[in-house]
């Protein structure tokens, strides 16, 4: 008896449907990694296996809703890595590869279905849009090896966005024409439709964002509201006459600064993504092959080799172009074309369109299909060649940089339930990714007193600070202090530890008192032992659009300069914010000539005169952060104005977030050289 036979097959129960679903996604990769083959393809083979077309373990049907999450969960991660900065910068080089990669596959399409597979002019469009479009599938290879922040990527899922909208809008335009309703009405309708879509997803969704994550702080319902946002705009999407893809993109573009790439949301959100919806949406389009068909029919068989070959010139011709108009490296032209060689969804709505108004039939949709799974094959191969070659250039560079660099070790002191998350968060955002497990969280008792009880709350509140970073995937280092008082501890822990920075929490309620500083300055800021931060927080930091910063005259000569200038590119590195400095005019040429090797929006303001400080309270508004270069007495930066910095923070500043920045001292460096 065969399984078609069996009476429980194909499956139907829910629990077992996804429990068989969880295995494949468990062993698929192991198998096919040992076989040196990408796992995606894998996940495809799979479907196509257990699917109707192969031994018919499940219905398609019975997984199609989790396949359109992960449709759009790919679409939607794709759009929130991308590095913004770059974003802008490479905006043009995103619409001209869009361009080519629209133009060619659809110039190429139209010609071969139509003079090779001898289709009418329409239905030969029709296919043309099929090349055009593509999905991207393989981009979960590029976040394995992490390398999702350069500029190719950047490019090509901007090039994506654009080739998809006009492929769809093309398809929009063949249905209105085979249904005889291509009129002025129609226009108007499009336009106006996908008008609204673009501005409520673009302006209105990063406000009710915003909103939320500073009234809720419970990541769960972060991640639910997110998740609600990207499949309201997908179906804002859907009646704007183009796919839920292009929502669930714009969506992810419209959060991107509102999920730092260090958060905790931002890793569940992949975390679930790539555990389970992309994997069965992989294994949904498997399912759609139909390997019988090409036994059965010749014609089947050419319209699937003219849709692999088309497809394939026409992409890489897209790429090859790019890389030489852009000057790109091997690398990332495999990446350009990896990226956009893969065909998948908009391919499938388009041919499933088609069949349905009658314009195209079966032949067409199993040639389609095998073009899938090729198309996806050769971009697999074509992207982990790229990415790797990448990743191993990136690896060289940062080993290279290490041996000049004193490893980062972030301090952060721990002692109130109200602050430290926001304090573990900063961390997160200042430490450089390349640097794992290296956050360390200290809470200090008194060695006087022996209050059992208050070593209890302080375990709880250690505990929950290394649950939050273990979130991020990370580990934190936490300790449990005695000691005769709270500078002493921070400055002993310090020094065992061998922490390069150390960041102070100040609580929203208190502000910056002079008795705070004071004790600051007499104490821990007097020893001088590590690069210190003051912070003071008021919103979560993802919800802050714009950081300034204030940096005095001559602090290019301090020794920790250098150091702030690496926690100001992590920033940018892990978030999306724009920042606008006040310096001296040496300063900014410091800035303008290390900015060219980072992604970062920036602003130079020439600034010197700090009795004139307050007019940098005109560029605040209330999604703005503050933060300020200090320099402690003595030193070659420092200035009398800086007296008058504690009274203006409260005064004027009081409703802002904003950060000051003590630099380590010479004197501790020539200590750490002796040892």
């Amino acid at each position: 008896m065969s399984l078609n036979e069996m009476s429980f097959f194909p499956l139907d129960n829910p629990v077992l449907v996804f429990s068989l679903l969880l295995f494949i996604i468990l062993v698929t990769p192991y198998i096919f990694r040992k076989i040196k083959i990408p796992h995606i393809v894998g996940l495809i083979i799979a479907g196509s296996l257990i699917g109707e077309n192969g031994i018919h373990l499940m219905e398609r049907e019975s997984i199609q809703l989790y396949g359109t999450v992960g449709l759009l969960y790919i679409m939607f991660l794709a759009g929130l890595e991308i590095d913004m900065a770059d974003f802008k910068k490479n905006k043009n080089k995103s619409f001209i590869f869009g361009m080519y990669t629209f133009l060619i596959p659809m110039t190429l399409g139209i010609l071969s279905s139509y003079y090779i597979l001898g289709l009418n002019l329409l239905t030969s469009v029709l296919i043309a849009s099929c090349y055009a479009s593509h999905t991207l599938v393989t981009y979960p290879i590029i976040t394995k090896y992490g390398v999702t922040k350069n500029r190719s990527v950047n490019v090509a899922v901007g090039g994506t966005v654009v080739t998809d909208v006009l492929a769809l809008l093309v398809l929009a335009v063949i249905v209105a024409i085979n249904g005889g309703d291509l009129s002025l009405e129609f226009w108007v309708n499009l336009i106006i439709r996908f008008s609204v879509f673009v501005t409520i997803v673009t302006y209105v969704f990063p406000m009710l964002a915003r909103w939320f994550l500073k009234r809720e702080s419970d990541h769960i319902s972060q991640y639910l509201f997110v998740l609600g946002l990207v499949f309201l705009a997908g179906f804002l999407s859907e009646i704007s006459y183009v796919e839920a893809i292009i929502g669930a993109f714009l969506t992810g573009l419209a959060l991107n600064q509102l999920i730092p790439a260090t958060s905790a949301l931002k890793n569940r959100i992949e975390f679930i993504g790539h555990a389970i919806f992309i994997p069965i949406f992989l294994i949904g389009v498997g399912m759609l092959i139909n390997f019988r068909a090409f036994f059965t029919d010749t014609f089947t068989i050419m319209v699937a080799i003219t849709m692999v070959i088309v497809a394939t010139i026409a992409k890489f011709s897209a790429a090859f172009l790019a890389q030489k108009s852009f000057k790109y490296s091997k690398n990332e032209k495999y990446i350009i074309f990896g990226l956009s060689n893969s065909q998948a969804a908009a391919t499938l709505a388009a041919i499933l369109v088609g069949y349905r108004i009658g314009m195209i039939d079966v032949s067409i949709i199993n040639g389609a299909t095998l073009m899938i799974l090729v198309t996806c094959t050769i971009a697999s191969f074509a992207t982990e060649k790229g990415a790797s070659g990448l990743a191993v250039l990136d690896n060289k560079s940062e080993k290279d940089e290490e041996l000049d660099n004193v490893p980062e070790r972030i301090l952060i002191p721990i002692s109130h339930p109200d602050t430290y998350e926001e304090l573990i968060n900063l961390g997160l955002i200042l430490k450089n990714k390349k640097y794992k497990n290296n956050i360390y969280a200290v809470n200090i008792i008194n060695s006087q007193e022996n209050n059992q009880e208050q070593e209890t709350k302080s375990r709880d509140l250690l505990q929950k600070a290394s649950k939050l970073v273990a979130a991020t995937d990370q580990s934190l280092h936490d300790i449990l202090r005695y000691d005769i008082n709270i500078n002493h501890g921070i400055f002993n822990t310090a020094k065992e530890k061998k922490i390069t920075d150390i960041i102070i929490g100040i609580h929203h309620k208190a502000g910056l008192t002079d008795t705070f500083l004071g004790k600051l300055t007499e104490g821990l800021l007097a020893e001088s032992v590590a690069n210190t931060y003051i912070y003071h927080s008021v919103q979560p930091f993802n919800t802050i659009k714009r950081m300034i910063i204030m940096i005095p005259s001559k602090a290019e000569e301090e020794i920790g300069f250098q150091d702030f200038l690496k926690k100001i590119w992590n920033m940018a590195e892990n978030t999306s914010l724009k920042f606008i400095i006040y310096a001296s005019e040496t300063v900014n040429e410091i800035f303008s000539l290390n900015k060219g090797s980072h992604s970062i929006d920036l602003e130079m303001i020439n600034f010197t005169d700090w009795n004139d400080f307050l007019i940098v309270s005109g560029k605040l508004d209330m999604n703005s952060g503050l933060m300020v270069f200090m320099s402690r007495p003595g030193t070659i930066s420092r200035n009398d104005a800086m007296d008058k910095i504690t009274k203006y923070l409260n005064k004027y500043f009081n409703k802002h977030n904003y950060i000051l920045y003590f630099p380590i001292q010479e004197i501790v460096i020539r200590d750490k050289k002796r040892k």
